[in-house]
């Protein structure tokens, strides 16, 4: 036995066994057969069993161990191992090679564009302007499309929260069909009167809402709710008047009453008394005397609102002087119906050449209450030949002239560039660092060209139309009064034929035009020719 175990031990040995007989040899000899007369648990088949035989375990690099037994299933889970190991190989080479072409697609083909939601810009104005129309086609920066919401005060309400924002509910008539919407405006274009004493028409409801859904705008929300009263608007233009100066500034004399306990009387006569806020007009009487004065008292104690009394100007024209953005007009309106408010009844209209006085005014006036974008300055020129100023409009300003398509369009710049700022963060330069623009009159045809001077626009001094739209103020020419029939010779007693109405007015109007002479009472005696020219163009 123990030359049997010596044997085993010895490594080569046991590799020159058969693979079963090592079996055998490590579970033991095979037990024999009993019969039927021996016991299995005899002494002799004690004997024969080897005493405590431990199993031998291979030990590591032993050549047993080296060449373990393969069976058939572990070779079929090594097959599959191999194989699977394959698979996976081939599979992420085809999809590193797959990355590979999807990269070189991409950076052959053009990135798809990116959708951004479009910007909401509500338009409050009536229905005569289409501002879609202008807004069309237009982008901020580039890369966000304009939608146009338009609406009167009327036809819209809201509501405001703290963290959401505004909110527009609209009900409007359009082509007979109403119209229900909502949406969330990100700017604003006010272009109406937010308040009015007539009736209904008190929206500053709705500008506190706007004020309250942070919404930006033009003219500003604080600006807006500043103009909507008249009297404390003239309070900040007495601020420049004394901070300027008459001669640089010279705003009309107002008097102001908060009820009509305090109208006891008026210094002079014939006086301009104007109740409460209103526009175009409405609310203003022009007052002879104190028996009237005191009339129009009690008219005010039923309206229970407030009243100014400014001293009545004889006035020649009315001035006004508009500020869009960085663009400046100047315009001169004559009365022709004899009317004492030139803003009503029939009226004669032009362009005028822009000066630095007017600059001064309308640029002092647009620094009001943060800044104002869009304003106008309206004055009066009296025959005394004093210029007086009377009132400032802000963005609600109606656009007047041959130039209305050209203010609309600046309008539109002005605001695409204002919602970049506000929306984008795209800051655009300052005013002061941008050369201002002026329109300046068209050329007239016959126009004669007035002196070389400088007739700089002074107190006395009265405008001067321009003689081109490329003409400084001091290259201007005047009107001056129709002059008569030119004779052949001396004795001549040719006559000019004769002209029907029409013919008539239209040569005097040319005839206007021509002149150049630069006496006050020429041009007066012009306009009255004018004026009855008219009157017999329609006396039939």
């Amino acid at each position: 036995m123990n030359y049997l175990r010596r044997r085993l031990s010895d490594s080569s040995f046991v590799a020159n066994l058969p693979n079963g007989y090592m079996m055998d040899l490590q579970s033991g000899p095979r037990p024999t057969p009993p019969s039927s007369t021996s016991n299995p648990a005899s002494p002799a088949t004690e004997r024969r069993t080897p005493p405590s035989l431990p199993p031998q375990v291979p030990a590591s690099g032993s050549a047993l161990g080296s060449a373990p037994a393969l069976t058939p299933g572990g070779f079929l889970s090594s097959f599959s191992s191999v194989v699977k190991t394959a698979q996976l190989a081939q599979n992420a080479a085809a999809a590193a090679k797959a990355s590979v072409a999807v990269a070189e697609a991409a950076a052959v083909a053009p990135a798809k564009p990116v959708i951004r939601k479009p910007k909401i810009l509500l338009v409050i104005d009536d229905l005569h302007t289409d501002w879609a129309k202008y807004f069309r086609g237009k982008k901020l920066n580039g890369e966000y499309d304009i939608r146009v919401e338009q609406a009167e005060f009327s036809e819209i309400n809201l509501a405001s929260y703290m963290n959401t924002g505004c909110m527009i509910d609209m009900q409007a008539i359009r082509g007979g069909t109403k119209v229900v919407r909502s949406f969330k405006p990100d700017f604003v274009l006010i272009r109406q009167h937010a308040y009015s004493m007539t009736p209904g028409e008190d929206f500053r409801s709705l500008v506190i809402g706007l004020q309250y859904g942070g919404v930006a705008s033009i003219n500003s929300l604080l600006s807006i709710y500043n103009f909507c009263s008249k009297p404390w608007v003239f309070s900040h233009m007495v601020k420049l008047y004394h901070s300027l100066g008459p001669e640089k500034f010279p705003l009309n004399e107002q008097t102001f009453y908060p009820n009509h306990t305090q109208m006891v009387t008026t210094p002079t006569f014939p006086v301009v008394v104007k109740m409460g806020h209103a526009h175009a007009g409405i609310g203003k009487i022009k007052v002879e005397n104190e028996l009237d004065f005191q009339d129009i008292t009690s008219v005010v104690a039923l309206a229970r609102t407030y009243a100014t009394s400014e001293p009545y100007v004889l006035s020649k024209y009315d001035i006004r002087i508009q500020k869009i953005g960085n663009n400046y007009k100047a315009y001169m309106r004559t009365s022709i119906s004899g009317n004492w408010k030139a803003n009503t009844g029939s009226a004669m209209l032009e362009q005028i050449a822009m000066t630095d006085r007017y600059r001064l005014w309308v640029d002092s006036c647009a620094e009001m209450f943060g800044g104002l974008d869009i304003c106008a300055v309206k004055a009066v020129h009296g025959k005394d030949g004093n210029d007086y100023i009377i009132e400032v409009m802000d963005s609600s300003m109606p656009l007047i002239g041959e130039h209305v398509e050209e203010d609309r369009q600046l309008i539109t710049d002005l605001v695409i560039k204002k919602m970049c700022s506000v929306l984008l963060g795209i800051n655009t330069p300052q005013p002061s660092a941008v050369k201002p623009q002026t329109t300046q009159p068209r050329r007239a045809q016959g126009g004669h060209r007035s002196g070389s001077g400088s007739p700089s626009q002074s107190a006395q001094g009265s405008p001067q139309r321009a003689r081109s739209a490329n003409t400084s103020p001091s290259q201007a020419f005047q009107p001056g009064p129709i002059p008569p029939p030119a004779a052949t010779g001396p004795g001549s007693q040719k006559q000019p034929p004769q002209l029907n109405k029409s013919q008539s007015l239209t040569n005097t109007f040319t005839e206007t035009l021509k002149g150049n002479a630069t006496d006050d009472e020429a041009k007066a005696e012009t306009i009255r020719s004018l004026r009855q020219s008219f009157a017999s163009l329609f006396s039939d």
